[in-house]
């Protein structure tokens, strides 16, 4: 083998596994780029703002596709007072904008933090399943009020994910009660 047809083997090895690997290099930052930042607003809500900021935490370190945060052009507001039979409750389009209504009522008798991690699951996309376990989020006070996870499980992760791969926006609006 001469060495001119090592070095044109080479170069095509090269030229052919470039792409390849910037390919690779490009999809990831294509999918850390699409993440979306929700801004949230805690200033009508003081008295909770610490257990919704723990809630915040628990899909930030649960998602990738969608981050939420405190940050000026708030699209998602949480406000708290006394909500009677309707207790805490969330009206949003299901994508990061609406307002979150913290009962103080239901903080006094729930885990807080599961509380706002539940509700921001429906802002994020989720609707209720009372039937569940403790172990879903989304089952909320039907899991009784011994119950303290505050983290989504794995399917409720995978349906976020899904449905902010592209950045998740519609102008439909939908209200949930808990």
């Amino acid at each position: 083998m001469s060495v001119k047809s090592l070095f044109v083997g080479a170069v095509s090895v090269a030229v052919l596994v470039m792409p390849v690997i910037a390919g690779s290099a490009s999809a990831e930052t294509s999918s850390a780029a699409a993440a979306k930042t929700v801004c949230v607003s805690t200033s009508g809500a003081p008295q909770f703002r610490q257990y919704i900021i723990a809630g915040l935490g628990k899909w930030n370190e649960a998602v990738r596709n969608v981050q939420l945060k405190e940050c000026a052009g708030a699209t998602l507001r949480y406000v708290e007072g006394s909500y009677g039979q309707q207790g805490s409750h969330a009206v949003t389009n299901g994508h990061g904008q609406g307002t979150i209504y913290i009962d103080f009522q239901q903080m006094a008798k729930y885990d807080k933090v599961r509380i706002t991690a539940h509700e921001t699951g429906h802002a994020l996309g989720l609707k209720d399943h009372y039937q569940g376990p403790c172990s879903e989020l989304m089952s909320g006070g039907g899991a009784g009020t011994s119950c303290h996870n505050a983290s989504p499980n794995t399917q409720e992760r995978q349906s976020i994910e899904r449905m902010w791969a592209n950045g998740y926006t519609a102008p439909e609006t939908w209200s949930i009660q808990q």
